[in-house]
């Protein structure tokens, strides 16, 4: 049984209400007479439908109501960002299976984590999930062969700047762009960054599902493995996107081993971060709690977790292009920090006494001696600060 939760989401945009209500609400509802839709900032209404992504999902769901009263230019301009959208999924797809080929054909064992395959997966149809890149999974053994393949395909690598090797624990993927197909790839070898704890790539792949998408194989994340990736990745970017929880409400949706599920949440020690996705879930679109969740849903500290991320549903903040203000970006370090358990805070703060990339910046040495940033580094994070007034 499921304790009342008092989750407060009043303070939502009133834009964001209606938005939330189109993509939940049966069709024989009456929404025109709801007070809710009256009074319409359209412009606000577009540019959070944007923002959160759902504006393909939206556009039909508008088009279910006859009588829905919204400006014509409001549902052209949803119609034609549906449409670029559904050709930029095709365009995906057809990447998708090409890279694949490519990786099978020199023995790289990889997994899509998102994309095409999971809007076909979660919605039956590539057209009502947004994708603006492919992330394909990689063992990290096998990294330097696939991006020797995607240099070799006309593959730019997004270089990111790195000493002693700390680009295996600060970051968990590569980011390359091709210039004449306009696509986007990220190559991960793990799933989130460290020091969250997750299955090997081969349990990952020994749980694989093979997509109906394509001709070609490819292949994706296990159901169970697909539910948890996209609670901790939901959970690690403050659910700014609402397409996140609409992920999970459609996957919870669909038949879900939760016994297979409860031992990896206690493995993996997820129990918090799943509550707080279940609860939002639930609160915002009344996605059915199963009753083998409950324990992770009745959690108070999943209640602290869902009431901290209101606050990127009540305020438009954007992380992908560095746009948010130093408020959000500084509430943000809060809330990464209050997701972590006791043991990953303290990994997260030995490996703070690590030299980055950063430091090179700001102190360029030979690298022989890159060891000697070991000592530097109180220096120089202390002199970075003093000059931008921001931490690393």
């Amino acid at each position: 049984m499921t304790e009342s939760l008092n989750l407060d989401i009043s303070r939502i945009p009133k834009e964001l209400q209606m938005i939330i209500e189109l993509i939940k609400v049966d069709k024989s509802n009456n929404l025109e007479n709801s007070l809710l839709f009256q009074n319409i900032d359209w412009d606000k209404f577009i540019d959070l439908a944007m923002h959160h992504r759902v504006y393909s999902k939206l556009y039909l769901k508008i088009k279910q109501y006859e009588n829905f009263t919204a400006p014509k230019s409001i549902i052209d301009l949803l119609s034609n960002q549906y449409q670029k959208n559904t050709f930029q999924m095709l365009h995906l797809s057809a990447e998708m299976e090409y890279i694949s080929k490519l990786l099978f054909e020199e023995n790289i064992n990889h997994l899509y984590v998102k994309g095409p395959v999971i809007a076909k997966d979660l919605y039956g149809d590539i057209s009502l999930r947004t994708s603006k890149d492919l992330d394909i999974l990689v063992e990290i053994n096998q990294l330097e062969k696939t991006k020797a393949l995607l240099l070799k395909e006309g593959y730019i690598e997004e270089y990111q700047g790195s000493i002693l090797n700390d680009w295996k624990w600060r970051i968990h993927h590569v980011s390359f762009n091709h210039p004449v197909k306009k696509v986007n790839l990220e190559i991960h070898w793990r799933l989130h960054p460290a020091p969250m704890i997750e299955p090997p790539f081969t349990e990952l792949w020994d749980r694989r599902r093979k997509s109906e998408l394509t001709k070609f194989p490819v292949y994706y994340l296990g159901k169970e493995d697909l539910f948890l990736f996209l609670m901790v990745h939901g959970a690690r970017h403050g659910w700014f996107r609402l397409r996140w929880l609409v992920d999970i409400r459609q996957i919870t949706s669909q038949e879900l081993d939760w016994k297979k599920l409860n031992l990896m949440i206690e493995k993996y020690n997820y129990q918090k971060i799943v509550g707080q996705g279940l609860i939002l879930a639930n609160k915002i679109f009344g996605t059915k709690i199963n009753d083998e969740a409950i324990l992770f849903y009745n959690k108070k500290s999943s209640k602290l977790l869902a009431e901290k991320a209101l606050f990127f549903l009540e305020n438009k903040v954007e992380f992908d292009n560095g746009e948010s203000s130093q408020i959000a970006k500084k509430y943000n370090k809060r809330y990464l920090f209050s997701i972590r358990n006791i043991k990953q805070r303290i990994i997260l703060g030995l490996r703070v006494m690590h030299p980055s990339f950063s430091d090179y910046e700001t102190f360029p040495l030979p690298k022989q001696v890159h060891f000697l940033y070991f000592l530097l580094r109180p220096f120089l994070v202390f002199w970075r600060n003093f000059k931008n007034r921001e931490l690393i």
